[in-house]
């Protein structure tokens, strides 16, 4: 059902980046030649006005056809012939589309109940309250037992928790004794014996864990649209740092950054399934962080994505004259096929590593 759910939400998630484009055009005076969903062959067409709409046989997503966006054509209703600033946004609204989505998505979960942290103490306004873990430390009891990022811890020896406090009173009193932990992960409850160490340095406890206790806050309707502008640029901030890490990391030669993981289509199912079983709050959110990150992804001046677009845009306003379009058909084309050939890579590690 979660597989079935998450193609349908990537598969809405890049019709509505078409969506954007086609907006932008119409409401700028640029002609749409065709807005599609899926991609041909074409199963049906109706046009309305000076726009087809097309039901096409691979149902991957959709396109927009923007009249003279892949050549110029001396047409006051053309996109090559409007100025540089309504070019920009028609080729960005896609971009913006994503954020906008996030914005929406992240307004919800602030009206039914958005994951938070709190105090052991906080009483008022909690729905749900769970102690999670935030971090695990290398080689602790805690790795050895391979507990992750993000479990529930529901009970120890079976005594239910629901505060820090707890988990650190019953670990610290069975320090060099075997216990049970039920840890929930995404929709499993897994039974993990673990051994706290007797002894251990300041600041790493017994069994190496950092936690936090979590529950969902609600808001009302008229504070929870900000609160969604605000995580989604809370959000856009946490991908850019993360990115900015990464990349740092990779051109010091020191590889992936610990706990970084580059995953494609088949694990971002698999992560669909397991923040499903948490709840509808949680699966929200994790659709807006999609979104987010593929706005971002647009963003980046690579050609054959939005970004590669605007980046010739910019270019054409500082020399002052058009790019020849041979070129630039041919680069787009070439990155294209880089991508889709990173996409088949990437799907075939995510493959290897779950089966």
């Amino acid at each position: 059902m979660f597989i079935a759910i998450a193609i349908v939400t990537l598969i809405l998630l890049i019709i509505i980046h078409e969506l954007g484009h086609f907006v932008a055009a119409k409401f700028l005076g640029v002609k749409v030649e065709e807005f599609g969903l899926g991609y041909p062959p074409r199963l049906w067409g109706k046009k309305i006005g000076e726009t087809l709409y097309s039901l096409n046989l691979l149902p991957f997503g959709g396109f927009v056809k923007i009249y003279g966006q892949e050549g110029s054509i001396k047409d006051p209703n053309s996109f090559s012939e409007k100025p540089f600033w309504k070019k920009s946004v028609i080729i960005l609204g896609g971009v913006f589309s994503f954020w906008v989505v996030s914005v929406i998505l992240i307004a919800i979960v602030m009206g039914i109940g958005a994951p938070s942290e709190i105090s052991d103490e906080q009483v008022s306004g909690v729905i749900n309250p769970k102690v999670q873990i935030l971090g695990i430390q290398k080689d602790s009891p805690a790795a050895l037992a391979e507990l992750k990022t993000g479990d529930v811890v529901k009970e120890i020896n079976n005594i239910s928790v629901d505060k820090v406090s707890q988990v650190q009173k019953i670990t610290q009193e069975n320090r060099g004794r075997e216990i049970t932990l039920a840890i929930q992960r995404g929709g499993e409850i897994l039974n993990v014996k673990i051994t706290p160490r007797a002894d251990s340095k300041e600041g790493e406890g017994p069994i190496g864990i950092a936690l936090a206790r979590t529950a969902l806050i609600k808001y009302p309707w008229y504070i929870a649209p900000i609160k969604g502008a605000e995580g989604t640029i809370a959000l856009t901030w946490a991908i850019i740092q993360s990115w900015i890490m990464l990349f740092s990391s990779l051109f010091q030669g020191q590889g992936l950054p610990p706990g970084a993981e580059v995953t494609g289509v088949v694990g971002i199912f698999q992560l669909f399934s397991e923040v499903g079983g948490l709840g509808a709050s949680y699966f929200i959110h994790f659709i807006a962080l999609i979104a987010v990150n593929l706005a971002l992804i647009n963003s980046l001046p690579i050609p054959a994505l939005d970004g590669g677009w605007f980046m010739f845009l910019v270019i054409e306003k500082l020399r002052g004259r058009p790019l020849n379009e041979r070129i630039i058909q041919r680069v787009s084309a070439m990155f294209f096929f880089l991508l889709i050939g990173l996409m088949i890579w990437v799907t075939i590690r995510d493959i290897v590593r779950i089966f």
